[in-house]
């Protein structure tokens, strides 16, 4: 058997996937093929580049998904993890890190590993011979897209993402935005002031949405059509959804009080995170857009604090390519008509960086344990890992296939817990204890399998 595992793509996924092979023993080549290849979205060719948020989301592990997703990959000694740790920025209890310096310590640390190679090109079919995974993400190439329609016999699926844009900080007017994270939420001063916070009336509300409403968008390639996945929805596309849409989502003004003016409670609220180290970088949270560059500056200057704001980066939008992995993918994340081939991240049909990045991690588990003849049992289903892989490989309804969060609505139901809302924080404390434990014992297992 080819004792060499090649990985396709260099996002999350894959430099995961590349780390946990190679620990484990395994010699990897990942194919990477930015810089030679661009897209319109990468800015460098560094592996695991931050092209949208600089957020991991919550990282709250007795309450949260994603934070339980955070807590598995830290005991699996996941790399994405451990250097968004050494890069974090103050988010008022998310996890958010600075992007720049986490993509290079990434491509450093992989690049320097003695059994991993990097090699710089496109890869443009499904090879029938050796152990690859392809975790090329979001932005697939048009020809390698091509070339898995024609394996799997499926049209592709694809809906769009649309990218907030960026602040920069000294363009900010602090006399009318304060810090302060939502609820105060927090443990340190810095976490609970992590978020500035540009405060509407509601006149101003009503004029942002009907400026939002009539501004310019991009229009869609022949051929394509918006399929948004519901949880990174264009702000102009929640607005047509109903005005008061964006002032129940992320212009939502509750837990926050106006430090200029305490007794003044705004009409909706826009946020925006610290983006770098530094502080001088912040995005417009929840702000992804698909509105004309030119219109961007008009619509988001009306904003009460940004009327003289210079953008580092407009928001944009790209198509984001997915398979149907619930008719392809077996639970070891292989595909069924050839088993050689892994696929893992965001192509698979999960959605946000640490899914994409704890979906390369198993992926990586999986392929090394095979090249090296000690095959690992399924990640237990009660796991954050093992919900999401069973989600994406049977658990979702194929034909309304879409990508998904971790979230705990994929979890199993825990008896004897009390339902409803008011149960709620019983309910998560105990999926995540039981998750615990399952994926502990998972990784005891492998660990027992690899010295026998």
């Amino acid at each position: 058997m080819e004792k060499t595992l090649h990985i396709v793509g260099g996002g999350m996924a894959g430099s995961e996937a590349a780390w946990q092979a190679a620990e484990m023993g395994v010699d990897v080549v990942i194919h990477e093929m930015r810089p030679q290849v661009g897209t319109f979205a990468h800015r460098t060719g560094n592996l695991a580049e931050m092209v949208c948020s600089n957020s991991f989301r919550s990282d709250d592990d007795e309450q949260n998904a994603v934070g339980l997703l955070h807590w598995e990959m830290r005991a699996a000694h996941g790399l994405v993890m451990a250097t968004a740790d050494r890069h974090r920025l103050p988010a008022g209890g998310a996890l958010a890190v600075d992007r720049d310096p986490f993509s290079e310590e990434i491509t450093a640390r992989l690049r320097a590993h003695p059994r991993v190679r990097v090699e710089a090109g496109e890869i443009t079919e499904l090879p029938t011979e050796g152990q690859w995974i392809f975790a090329t993400g979001p932005l697939t190439s048009t020809a390698l897209g091509r070339a898995i329609q024609a394996e799997t016999g499926a049209e592709r699926l694809a809906f769009f993402d649309a990218i907030a844009p960026i602040v920069y900080a000294d363009s900010i007017d602090m006399d009318v935005v304060w810090a302060q994270s939502r609820y105060d939420k927090g443990e340190t001063e810095a976490e609970r002031k992590a978020y500035l916070n540009c405060p509407m009336t509601k006149p101003q509300y009503e004029a942002f949405i009907d400026a939002l409403l009539a501004a310019d968008k991009t229009e869609f390639h022949e051929g394509e059509t918006a399929g948004y996945f519901d949880g990174c929805l264009p702000i102009e596309v929640m607005a047509e959804r109903g005005r008061e849409t964006l002032r129940h989502g992320p212009m939502k003004p509750v837990g926050l009080t106006n430090a200029h003016r305490p007794e003044d409670k705004p009409y909706a609220v826009v946020q925006l995170r610290r983006d770098n180290a530094l502080g001088t970088l912040f995005n417009i949270v929840g702000f992804q857009t698909k509105m004309k560059y030119g219109a961007q500056t008009d619509v988001f200057r009306m904003i009460p604090g940004l009327e003289n704001a210079s953008f580092a980066r407009l928001g944009g939008i790209h198509r984001n390519t997915f398979i149907n992995s619930p008719t392809l993918l077996d639970d070891r994340m292989r595909l069924r008509a050839r088993p050689n081939i892994r696929f893992a991240g965001q192509v698979t049909g999960v959605e946000g960086y640490v899914e994409s990045a704890a979906m390369g991690l198993i992926a990586g588990r999986f392929a090394a344990a095979e090249i090296l003849g000690r095959p690992l049992p399924p990640v237990p289903q009660d796991t954050a890992m093992g919900a999401l892989i069973h989600h994406i490989t049977g658990g979702a309804e194929a034909k309304t296939f879409q990508p998904m969060n971790v979230n705990f609505g994929l979890f199993r139901p825990i008896e004897d817990v009390r339902g409803g809302r008011r149960g709620r924080k019983d309910r998560y404390k105990a999926y995540t204890d039981r998750a615990k434990a399952a994926w502990q014992g998972w990784l005891a297992g492998e660990t027992v399998a690899a010295l026998a």
